[in-house]
Parts: structure tokens; C-alpha cells; sequence
């Protein structure tokens, strides 16, 4: 396997299209990075960059140290997996896995000793002598990932080789690529709209916006710490709230209630020079049913508001829940898409929060709920230059 370095990555096409800006990205030997973001965010357009399927306008590729801009693909010695599986319909499963190793004139001793160690890594043994037509979708794409295995590259990259399976098959999935790449210890970048699978899958995670890159880090750093409104809102299910907020003093005055600013992030926003407008965030998990809140859970605000949907997914309860004075943040959140790259506000305040709640919750639609929700999971923004203040 082998180090990846992208410094200073960039393509524009001749139309003036930017589709990467100045990407900087270094992939350790044997790291599994997701790419991750909205479509048309430049995600697939670095991958192809990666593997010589695109020019590089501007930067340096690095594989193992050699800048390798202007190597053909076959010279990279790079495997890539698509989103079809692209297998030979006439060819049996272990024709299939073989044939790149035939194409490179390999011995038939090496030939099956690569077949069938890449068959039992992916579970296919069982299945060499039958036609890609015979298998699932699942298994078809294994056999994908068989072929670039018994290459042994140097790097895999995946463009969101499991979008065409079924949610259950494509979380199966999941878990078997996650085993493989851990078994392989394959330098592994792989590219998906999907922040389940980003946040599943990657040892480290890169989220893209309009080319530019956003935040890079593990999991649960994005999750914990988003840098900005668009890794905020992006990275979660469902989605961020966010609300339009005043710093008054020692506290945060916002539709759903005052809140005491605690001294950590008093002393954050005192740091910078931001205005008495800003946005408030929370994530749908800081709220709670409050007649299911017990002494044990840390002091908390409450209000109180109209359940419009219940949406349950057995071991939740997701309630969407009616403002009356949550509007007056729109021009706020509207200028950070101006501001930040030129796109509309991904993310509006609107009359609306979203809460997760306990299965137990007595919530009923058209009628208000009590709410309670913890103001210590409370994430503070500049509307303007999107930046998260308390990070």
C-alpha cells in the first residue's frame, strides 16, 4: 500500500468551471478517507484526479512520494471500483476476478493463487464458476472489489460503489467492507453522498462543498465539532436545528427560551469579534419528552410547542415541532450562502425544530408538548462568516 498527497489540488475545466479548489490532503498507508458532500461538490471529480481520469489544473498528486500529474492511469498502479459493477455478463465470477491478471500476462499458478485468496477474503468461493447474471447485487459488487484486490495495488478508490443496493443490503455491505479493508489494511479513498456511510465507514472524513473542502477529520470530530453551518447541518440525521440568536450579557436569547451562556463559551465569544446577532444550533438528540426527565439529567431548558408530524422509527421517536418567532434569522442564515461561496443558504431558519425523542413519549399530533432540552449541547454561529464561535 502507499501514502496519497493531494497539495494544493486544483481543477478548473476550459469554461472556467471550478470543480476542486486548492484541495490538501494527505492519506496515510493503510487509511480508509471518505469524500463526502451534496452532488456537485467535486468528490468524484478529485477521485478521477487521483487516478489520472482527470487533468490536474493546478498542484501536486503524490503517490509514495512521486509526484505523478502527468502518469497515464495504468501507471499509477491504482484499482478503482465504480458505482456499476462493470463485469464481464459472458464471463464466469472467477473470469472476472482473473482477468486484469491475464491482461498483465501473469502465470496461471499466480493467477489462481490471487482468484481464489481474493474469493475467500470476499466469500466468493462458492461462486467462481457462475455468471455475474446468477448473483445479487451484493455479490456482484464484491466481485467488482475482488478485481481491483488481486491487482494489489498500491490504492483502492470507491465512487460510491454501494448506491445501487437496497438500504438493508447496502448496510450489510457496509460491514463487509469495513472487515475487508480492515483485513487488506488497503489504503482506501472512497467517495459517497451518503453521510451514514461516511460516518461508518472512514477512519477520517473529508466534507466538500462547491470544490472547496470544509472540515477534515474523524467521525465523531465532525459530529462533535463541526467548523461551520454546512458540516453542521450536513453531518447528523436529521439534520441540525438552527435558530436565529442574541447575545444578551451572560446569556443567549432564542425562540425556544433564554440560555446562560456557560464560561467556556462566554470567554469564545468574547475572543472574537463577532456582532449580537448570531445562530443557535442543536442537534435533534439534545432535546427530550419533558414529562421523561428524571432528577438524573443535568438541568436543562424547557418550552413549549405544537407537534406538527411524529415520525417513528421503532427505537425513536422523531416529532417535528411548530415556532411561532423562529423566522427572524432567515437574512442571517441567507448571507453565509452569498458570503461563503456564492450558493444559496443550505440552511434556512424556518418556524420549525426537529427533536428526537424516547419511544415512551405521549407526543400526539396537533397538540403542544413540553420540552426539555440541554443547553451544554448548545453550538453557537457567525452568521456571516459561517464559522462555528465555540468549537
Amino acid at each position: 500500500m502507499a501514502e496519497l498527497v493531494l497539495d494544493g489540488v486544483t481543477k478548473r475545466y476550459p469554461d472556467g468551471a471550478l470543480a476542486v479548489y486548492r484541495m490538501n490532503l494527505e492519506v496515510g498507508d493503510g487509511e480508509f478517507v471518505i469524500l463526502v458532500g451534496p452532488s456537485g461538490c467535486g468528490k468524484t471529480t478529485t477521485l478521477n484526479m487521483i487516478a489520472g481520469l482527470e487533468d490536474i489544473t493546478d498542484g501536486e498528486l503524490r503517490i509514495d512520494g512521486e509526484v505523478v500529474n502527468d502518469k497515464a492511469p495504468k501507471d499509477r498502479d491504482i484499482a478503482m471500483v465504480f458505482q456499476n459493477y462493470a463485469l464481464y455478463p459472458h464471463l464466469t465470477v472467477r473470469d472476472n476476478l482473473a482477468f486484469p491478471l491475464t491482461l498483465a500476462k501473469a502465470s496461471p499458478d499466480v493467477i489462481r493463487e490471487k482468484v481464489e485468496g481474493a474469493a475467500r477474503v470476499l466469500e466468493l468461493t462458492e461462486h467462481l464458476e457462475r455468471k455475474p447474471s446468477q448473483l445479487s447485487g451484493g455479490q456482484r459488487q464484491r466481485v467488482a472489489m475482488g478485481r481491483a484486490i488481486v491487482r494489489d495495488p498500491k490504492a483502492f478508490l470507491m465512487d460510491e460503489p454501494l448506491s445501487n443496493l437496497d438500504a438493508k443490503l447496502r448496510m450489510q455491505m457496509r460491514t463487509q467492507l469495513s472487515r475487508i479493508q480492515k483485513r487488506l489494511d488497503a489504503t482506501t479513498v472512497y467517495v459517497t453522498h451518503d453521510q451514514t456511510e461516511a460516518m461508518t465507514l472512514g477512519d477520517r472524513v473529508v466534507v466538500m462543498r462547491a470544490g472547496h473542502v470544509q472540515q477534515i477529520g474523524t467521525p465523531r470530530e465532525l459530529y462533535d465539532s463541526p467548523t461551520n453551518f454546512f458540516v453542521a447541518g450536513f453531518i447528523g440525521s436529521p439534520a441540525m436545528n438552527f435558530l436565529p440568536a442574541t447575545i444578551e450579557t451572560d446569556r443567549l436569547r432564542t425562540p425556544i427560551g433564554d440560555v446562560r451562556l456557560t464560561d467556556a463559551q462566554r470567554s469564545a465569544l468574547e475572543s472574537r469579534d463577532v456582532g449580537r446577532e448570531v445562530v443557535a444550533g442543536l442537534r435533534p438528540e439534545a432535546f427530550e419528552d419533558a414529562a421523561l426527565v428524571d432528577a438524573s439529567r443535568a438541568p436543562g431548558g424547557t418550552f413549549t410547542a405544537t407537534v406538527d408530524i411524529l415520525e417513528s422509527t421503532g427505537p425513536d421517536v422523531h416529532a417535528y415541532l411548530e415556532l411561532e418567532d423562529a423566522r427572524g434569522g432567515q437574512a442571517l442564515l441567507e448571507a453565509q450562502g452569498a458570503e461563503h461561496d456564492g450558493n444559496a443558504a443550505d440552511f434556512r431558519s424556518r418556524n420549525q425544530v426537529v427533536v428526537r425523542l424516547d419511544p415512551e413519549t405521549q407526543a400526539r399530533e396537533g397538540h403542544p408538548l413540553k420540552v426539555w432540552f440541554d443547553p451544554r449541547k448548545l453550538y453557537i454561529f457567525d452568521p456571516r462568516s459561517t464559522e462555528n464561535l465555540v468549537a
